[in-house]
């Protein structure tokens, strides 16, 4: 199931994105990267981890939010710290990722997927999980895209275009994101 997922999600990229922005989404990858085109590669290339769905959903939101600038620098200019960050490393890691896990969280209710936050710090010492501060951001960045804030045009488009395919006109409703255990 998850690999025919992945080829009407990477389907559904393609056709909006591919000619007019020049950028593939790439599977199968170790780790999931941003590389904008070169003299060697002509499109810009979205790889995400594996044949993992969420992976998938998460860069392309990156993608979404990163605007033209950003998309002209290797992984969108974005800092990482593997696992083990500092407290202070990752507040500053949760600060940036709560506006791309909400929209993965958008993209995963229009293609019918399932989300869970990710603090992406494995080896913390808090076991890695994500703060509650991180999961109310989340939730309320979502809820503010459905409410009344617009979401970035790339991502509005590609919402309506996994809604479409995936037979969900709803993805918009609140009834959605509610604060749990995994979401």
């Amino acid at each position: 199931m998850a690999c025919k997922k992945l080829q009407l999600i990477t389907s559904l990229f393609s056709t909006e994105f591919e000619v007019s922005f020049n950028t593939i989404l790439v599977g199968g990858a170790d780790e999931p990267l941003y590389l904008p085109a070169t003299m060697e590669s002509r499109f810009c290339r979205i790889f995400y981890r594996q044949d993992f769905v969420s992976s998938a959903l998460h860069e392309i939101a990156h993608w979404c939010l990163a605007g033209d600038r950003r998309r002209r620098l290797e992984d969108f200019g974005y800092w990482y710290h593997p696992d083990g960050r500092s407290a202070d490393q990752q507040a500053i890691f949760e600060a940036a990722e709560t506006k791309p896990q909400a929209l993965e969280w958008m993209f995963a209710v229009a293609c019918g997927h399932e989300f869970c936050v990710s603090a992406d710090n494995l080896d913390a010492v808090h076991g890695g999980a994500p703060s509650d501060m991180f999961r109310q951001g989340i939730v309320d960045q979502v809820k503010s895209w459905c409410n009344s804030q617009a979401l970035p045009p790339e991502a509005a488009v590609f919402l309506d275009r996994l809604s479409a395919a995936f037979d969900n006109a709803n993805a918009l409703s609140e009834e959605y994101y509610q604060l749990t255990e995994t979401g």
